[in-house]
């Protein structure tokens, strides 16, 4: 099975698009989403962070 010949899904939000057509239900839910994303986002710099300290104080010595 080739995938890149295999139709591509729309995602279901973009970046900077025009929010006039989207109702306010619709407009929260993309909030929630959002708010979900960044704060996963923020685990993995975290954790990314954490790991190249760990690596600098490794190297150091």
């Amino acid at each position: 099975m080739d995938l890149e010949n295999e139709p591509r899904a729309k995602p279901l939000m973009v970046i900077g698009e025009n929010l006039d057509a989207i109702s306010i239900a619709e407009l929260e839910q993309r909030i929630i989403a959002l708010d979900s994303e960044i704060t996963r986002i923020r685990v993995e710099i975290v954790k990314k962070q954490s790991g190249k300290a760990a690596a600098d104080a490794f190297f150091r010595k």
